[in-house]
C-alpha cells in the first residue's frame, strides 16, 4: 500500500524481534519495513481495540493512533485485555498505550482523548494509513465510514454482539462502503448495546484480532482483504459465512466526489448518543435520583417500581417489589398499566430507562419518572449490599 523508503531501515534489534515475519516470503525485509513507515488509527480501546492494537503494535506498526473517551472500569476487564486491574480509573487511551508500548517500545503511539466527532474528525484521521472502526455505537460508525470515503482511507469494520460478530473491509476505492450495506441505521433502541445486551468476553479477541489481520494485509499487500465481503462469525456454532456485497451506485457517501461528501450530525442522524455521557438527555423534571426514590418509597407505598431489564439480569440485582417488563416488550405489556398510576422506571445505569419513559409520556403517561443511573446508583448510594455490574 506504501512505497518502501530503504532508508528506513531495520535495526539489529528489530530484525531479531520480527524474524518470525522476515521468514515469510510475503513479508520479508521489505514487507516488515512496510509495517514501520505505516500507520493505523483504532477507533475504540474497548473489546475489539484491545487486542487490534495489540498486535498491530506487536506486528511492528511503526505509528498508532488510539481513539476514545471513557475511563477503564472493572466490567472492562472481562474482554478488554488491553487494560488491566492496575488500570481501573486511568483514561483508557493513556492505559492502552502503556500497554502497546510495552508490547513494543520501538513504535511510536498517539492518543486522542477525545470524543470522535465531525469536529475533529478529518484532522485526526488525515496522517493514517488505515483506521479501523473498532467503535461501539452508530454515530461514530457512520462518521468514521463517511470520511474514509472522503479521504480514501481504508476502513477496517467490525462489530459484536453476545455471540455474534461481523468484519468486513470498506474500501471505497476498489469495493462498497458501509453506507451501501447499511444506508440508514435501525431506529433507536432496536439493537442493544453490549452494556445493554453483553458479550462473550473471547469474541472481541476473535474479531479484533480478524480486524488486525486485514488492515495487515492491506498494509503488505498480500492476499486478499475482504472487500466487498461481509465475514459472519458465529461463536457457539463456531461457523464463519461470508457474504457478497455489492456497491450500490446511488450510495448517498461513496457514489459521490469526495468534495461533494458531507459530514453530517451523526448523533441527530441515528438518534442516540455517540459516546457515553454522564446525563441522559432527559429533562430534569423527568428525572429521580436514588436517594429521592428511597424518600418516596417510604412516603408512597402506591408507588410501582418498573424494572425494564432483562429477566436474568434480576438475578444479578433487583430492589425488592419491582415489576418486570423488559424494555424490548414494553409495548406488548402497556395495557396493564394505568396512566394514573405513579411510575419510576429504572434499568442498569439509565439509559435503558430513559428510552421507556419516552415511550410512555408518548402513550399519555405523565406521573412517570425515571431512576437517574439506574440500579448501580441506587446500589451506590442507598443499597450498598447490591453489586455493581
Amino acid at each position: 500500500m506504501t512505497e518502501t523508503n530503504t532508508s528506513l531501515d531495520l535495526t539489529r534489534d528489530e530484525i531479531l524481534r520480527y524474524s518470525r515475519h522476515l521468514l515469510i516470503p510475503e513479508v520479508g525485509m521489505q514487507g516488515q519495513r512496510k509495517l514501520k513507515e505505516s500507520s493505523v488509527l483504532v477507533i475504540g480501546t474497548g473489546g475489539l481495540g484491545s487486542p487490534a492494537s495489540m498486535y498491530l503494535a506487536a506486528a511492528g506498526v511503526g505509528h498508532i493512533g488510539l481513539v476514545d473517551f471513557d475511563v477503564v472500569d472493572e466490567s472492562n476487564l472481562q474482554r478488554q485485555i488491553v487494560h488491566g486491574s492496575g488500570s481501573v480509573g486511568l483514561r483508557k487511551v493513556e492505559s492502552a498505550r502503556e500497554r502497546l508500548l510495552d508490547i513494543n517500545p520501538s513504535i511510536h503511539v498517539e492518543t486522542y482523548d477525545e470524543p470522535f466527532t465531525v469536529s475533529n474528525a478529518m484532522q485526526i484521521v488525515q496522517p493514517y494509513n488505515v483506521v479501523i472502526d473498532a467503535t461501539d455505537n452508530f454515530p461514530t460508525r457512520y462518521l468514521s465510514n463517511d470520511i474514509c470515503v472522503k479521504t480514501g482511507k481504508v476502513n477496517i469494520y467490525g462489530s459484536i454482539y453476545r455471540f455474534d460478530g461481523q468484519v468486513s473491509v470498506f474500501w471505497s476505492k476498489h469495493g462498497p462502503c458501509y453506507r451501501c450495506l447499511f444506508p440508514s441505521p435501525p431506529p433507536p433502541g432496536l439493537v442493544p448495546t453490549c452494556a445493554e445486551g453483553g458479550v462473550f468476553g473471547v469474541l472481541p479477541g476473535t474479531i479484533g484480532t480478524l480486524q488486525a489481520t486485514e488492515a495487515l494485509k492491506v498494509l503488505l499487500d498480500i492476499g486478499e482483504p475482504l472487500v466487498g465481503k461481509l465475514m459472519l462469525y458465529d461463536a457457539l456454532g463456531m461457523t464463519f459465512q461470508v457474504v457478497s456485497v455489492a456497491k450500490n451506485p446511488d450510495c448517498p457517501v461513496c457514489s459521490l466526489p469526495p468534495d461533494q461528501i458531507e459530514l453530517i450530525d451523526y448523533e441527530a442522524f441515528c438518534g442516540v448518543p455517540g459516546f457515553d455521557r454522564t446525563h441522559q438527555d432527559v429533562e430534569e423534571e423527568w428525572e429521580i435520583s436514588p436517594r429521592e426514590l428511597a424518600a418516596l418509597l417510604q412516603s408512597n407505598p402506591s408507588l410501582i417500581l418498573l424494572d425494564v431489564r432483562e429477566p436474568h439480569e434480576q438475578e444479578i440485582s433487583a430492589i425488592p417489589g419491582a415489576i418486570n417488563f423488559p424494555y424490548g416488550t414494553l409495548a406488548l405489556h402497556m395495557h396493564e398499566l394505568d396512566t394514573t398510576d405513579d411510575l419510576v422506571l429504572f434499568c442498569k445505569t439509565g439509559s435503558r430507562s430513559a428510552r421507556a419513559l419516552e415511550i410512555l409520556l408518548g402513550a399519555g403517561f405523565r406521573k412517570i419518572r425515571h431512576l437517574k443511573g439506574g440500579i448501580n446508583a441506587w446500589a451506590k448510594q442507598i443499597d450498598s449490599s447490591l453489586p455493581l455490574y
